[in-house]
């Protein structure tokens, strides 16, 4: 799913991280006071900033390898745990952006 490699943990003290596996998207935000991170998960198809927060679930962790390891961990415990959820949501992804873009269409009178 994710290899830690590709997130540097001090990383995470200059911008978030996020991607998907599979339908569950994943973002990892530091806090401000650049000693911890929260790595939050949610389905496609929109952005973190587009979904809405009942749709997500986070955990905390230290800035640290160790807590890197343990945020991997918990994104892997988060996919294993939902993995139908997280297929709907890939299977279905296209079917939410078509139907959301056609009614914006119709409300713009194409």
């Amino acid at each position: 799913m994710i290899d830690k490699r590709l997130v540097p943990v001090n990383g995470l003290k200059k911008e978030p991280f996020s991607g998907c596996h599979h339908g569950m998207r994943y973002y990892f935000l530091c806090d401000e006071s650049k000693e911890s991170f929260t790595t939050f998960v949610y389905p496609e198809p929109w952005c973190f900033e587009q979904t809405p927060d009942e749709e997500k679930i986070s955990a905390s962790f230290p800035i640290s390898e160790e807590g890197m390891d343990d945020a991997i961990a918990w994104l892997f415990e988060q996919y294993e745990s939902n993995k139908t959820k997280w297929h709907a949501a890939d299977r279905d992804c296209m079917h939410i952006v078509n139907d959301n873009s056609s009614r914006a269409a119709a409300r713009l009178g194409a």
